[in-house]
Formats: C-alpha cells, sequence, structure tokens
C-alpha cells in the first residue's frame, strides 16, 4: 500500500450550516480579491491566474501533506480555488473570446469529468469521510474545476441573461433553496444533493461579489475591492473558531 492510500483523520469539514455560510463568503471573497488583483492593480486575467495557480498549488500542497483538518488551511486552500477560478474563467471567457455560453458548457464537461473519472477510480465521490491522500487530490481538483465553472454561470446569469446582478442573486438563491427542500423532503442522494449546492453557491458568491465592487451606473453598490476583500475576509476569521 503506497502512502497516498493511508487514510488518517477526515481533512474536510462536514457540511453544516456554518460550512455553507462560509462557502459562500470565500466564493464572494474569491470574487472581490481576483478581480482586484486583474483589474484594480491592472495585471490582466493571464498574469493573475499564473499568479492564483501558484498560490492554489501552495495551499494544495500544504493541504495534502498535513496530518490533520484545520479549519485556517482547509479555508485558506478553498479561498485559493475561489480567486484561481475567477481569473481563470474571465480569462477564458474574455481574454481568449469563449464567451459566457462555450465557458460555461467546456467547464460544465470538465466537471463533469472530473466527478466521473473520480468515481470511476475511488467507487465514490462523497466528501463526507474525505482522508487519504488521493481522495483530496480528486477533491480539490472537482473543486477547482467547480469554483471556476461558477464564476462563468454567474457571469452568464447577471450579463448574458440580462438578470442582473440582483436577478442572478434571486436565481441561484432559488436554486439552493430547492435543494435545501430536497435535502429534507425527499430521499435523494445526499453525495448529489451537496455537489448541487457547492456548485450553486459559487454562482451565488460571484454575483454578489460583482454586485458589491461594481458602480452603481452597472447595478452594483461601487465598494472598492480591497474594501469588499478585507471586510469579507474579517467575517471569515471571526467564524474559523466556530466549532
Amino acid at each position: 500500500m503506497s502512502s497516498d492510500d493511508l487514510a488518517g483523520a477526515a481533512k474536510v469539514p462536514p457540511a453544516t450550516a456554518l460550512f455553507w455560510f462560509l462557502k459562500i463568503i470565500a466564493t464572494t471573497l474569491g470574487e472581490t480579491a481576483g478581480d482586484a488583483v486583474s483589474l484594480s492593480m491592472q495585471l490582466g486575467y493571464l498574469r493573475s491566474t499564473l499568479l492564483f495557480a501558484a498560490l492554489f498549488s501552495a495551499a494544495v500542497a500544504t493541504q495534502i501533506t498535513a496530518s490533520r483538518f484545520h479549519p485556517f488551511r482547509y479555508w485558506l486552500t478553498l479561498m485559493a480555488t475561489t480567486t484561481l477560478g475567477t481569473t481563470l474563467a474571465d480569462f477564458a471567457d474574455r481574454s481568449l473570446g469563449m464567451g459566457y455560453p462555450g465557458g460555461s458548457a467546456l467547464l460544465l464537461l470538465l466537471l463533469l469529468g472530473c466527478l466521473g473519472v473520480w468515481h470511476g477510480t475511488l467507487g465514490t465521490v462523497a466528501t463526507d469521510n474525505v482522508r487519504s491522500r488521493r481522495e483530496e487530490r480528486w477533491y480539490w481538483t472537482t473543486l477547482m474545476a467547480s469554483q471556476t465553472l461558477g464564476t462563468a454561470l454567474g457571469d452568464w446569469a447577471a450579463d448574458s441573461a440580462a438578470l442582473g446582478y440582483g436577478g442572478a442573486m434571486r436565481l441561484f438563491a432559488l436554486g439552493l433553496g430547492m435543494v435545501a427542500v430536497a435535502y429534507y423532503a425527499t430521499r435523494w442522494s445526499r453525495t448529489l444533493l451537496f455537489w448541487m449546492a457547492f456548485i450553486l453557491t459559487r454562482p451565488l458568491g460571484a454575483v454578489v461579489g460583482d454586485f458589491l465592487d461594481k458602480s452603481p451606473a452597472e447595478g452594483g453598490l461601487g465598494l472598492s475591492r480591497y474594501t469588499a476583500s478585507l471586510a469579507l475576509l474579517a467575517i471569515m476569521d471571526h467564524h474559523l473558531g466556530t466549532p
């Protein structure tokens, strides 16, 4: 048996109400922080993507090699997926000219491919007992695909579908509400519902982030991307010590 197959303590937090709250805050932070670097700092999507890819790789390596779960380390890694997902989706949709429909379709296929190969390799895509390094590698790879898809979906709903930020927020919040109803009122697979909720929280966070930092003329509040990011970071820091 290789060291990658050795299982220790669970390395992923349970999907409690706090988890979903922090997930939405982290995805919103990913949008504002990603835009702060690529737009406000004028690094552009490509250079920002390369920067965040390096940070993501370092965070994932630290998370996977750790012997136990630590909230700060886990959420730092997840935030790295959201910032990278933001700039990567924007680079594909805008710089490469794929557009929101094309980018979203490609990223959806990538996500389904990750889930399919993960299930084919390990027999499950459940996240409530991720312990081995192999499970974690698939977990973070799939999360990365999910975060990038969510950014493209959020931009598609708000811009291409002309829903605006308010309409897009209501759409994705409704989707999450329907998943919650299914969780409590049906016997649908908990793993399926988890991934549905996980995917939907990303575009919700993306449009909330855009709503916070876009100008009033664009339908946003016009907050500084730096101010919004620091405020969201403070909220996460406040709740990380909560059991």
